[in-house]
């Protein structure tokens, strides 16, 4: 999935302007519950901020807070310049940055600001692609790693007529061996279906209902 179809367009978007004061931004940031973002210069995107950002240069001062705050213009902490990703790329590129940053800026090839991504976009797209949101049994089971075992799994389901809600599977090389969870609409067939999988050599490890 790219970037463009998960991403907040500008207007929906939180920034601050590159001479906002940190007491402005620290009021947007706790006024609408967020912890971070994208500071612009314009419409470019020249960095983040953070609260955590903010307190660590406030620490790092020798002023008061009040004059800190309202004295200092945002552009002068900004940090995070690289955490951008363009409208084009896929979703999946961004998750190395949420491992500690809550927001991520996406931008056209000048940094103009064209929106951003935030942590719980990422997660409601994992919900979305699990089927989290539908109620059905959830089937866990492995493969081995060998040409046409996926294909054999889409004629079982056609099959048995199995109503697909998700399919994920994950790359287990070191045992030459595929997990795969799917997720199935509840029916009455499970056990048969199960069984069958089971035959063309799917080894079961779990199935429950979700």
């Amino acid at each position: 999935m790219f970037v463009k179809s998960i991403m907040k367009p500008p207007h929906k978007s939180h920034t601050a302007k590159e001479f906002d004061s940190l007491a402005e931004v620290l009021d947007v940031l706790n006024r609408h519950d967020i912890q971070a973002m994208p500071v612009l210069e314009g419409t470019r995107f020249i960095g983040m901020v953070s609260k955590e950002i903010i307190y660590r240069a406030y620490f790092n001062s020798d002023k008061s807070k009040e004059t800190f705050l309202n004295e200092t213009p945002v552009r002068e902490i900004v940090e995070k310049e690289d955490y951008h990703i363009h409208n084009e790329e896929v979703f999946e590129q961004t998750l190395p940055a949420f491992k500690g940053f809550p927001v991520l800026a996406v931008v056209d090839p000048d940094k103009k600001f064209l929106g951003l991504v935030t942590r719980f976009d990422v997660i409601e797209q994992f919900e979305s692609a699990f089927g989290s949101k539908k109620k059905g049994i959830r089937i866990a089971f492995t493969s081995e790693e060998s040409v046409g075992r996926i294909e054999r799994l889409g004629d079982i389901i056609r099959n048995y007529h199995e109503n697909v809600i998700s399919l994920a599977t994950f790359d287990e090389t070191d045992k030459l061996a595929r997990r795969i969870v799917l997720k199935v609409e509840s029916r009455n067939n499970i056990k048969q279906f199960t069984n069958k999988l089971e035959k063309n050599g799917f080894r079961i490890l779990s199935v429950k209902e979700v």
